[in-house]
């Protein structure tokens, strides 16, 4: 069964950290190259790109979230991880995990069901 799982979402405080997390079930994650990431869905707003990470470990960030956001994806367990420090209520957000087994050009791309980050004093 192909599936992408994520979990470590809640509310946290402005100032806060969180650590979100995704494992990955199914043989076609063991395909490499492979591109791992987060992107995130506000309210009204388009999903957006936060990080990516291959599995030669390049890393990719949107401006909004460097020097606070943090991705790191370990291929032996087939998980990828976002730690997120100095939280904005501007991060509020579904974050969705990605994978695309074969690289960023595969046709292959799966997505996780969403974990909700809620930053709110």
């Amino acid at each position: 069964q192909v599936q992408l799982v994520e979990s470590g979402g809640g509310l946290v405080q402005p100032g806060g950290s969180l650590t979100l997390s995704c494992v990955a079930s199914g043989s076609i994650f063991r395909l490499k190259p492979n591109v791992m990431g987060w992107y995130r869905q506000a309210p009204g707003k388009q999903r957006e790109l936060v990080a990516t990470i291959t599995s030669g470990g390049t890393t990719n960030y949107a401006d909004s979230v460097k020097g606070r956001f943090t991705i790191s994806g370990d291929n032996a367990k087939n998980t990828v991880g976002l730690q997120m420090n100095s939280l904005r209520p501007e991060d509020t957000a579904v974050y969705y995990c990605n994978w695309r087994p074969g690289g960023a050009k595969s046709p292959l791309d799966y997505w996780g069901q969403g974990t909700q980050v809620t930053v709110s004093s």
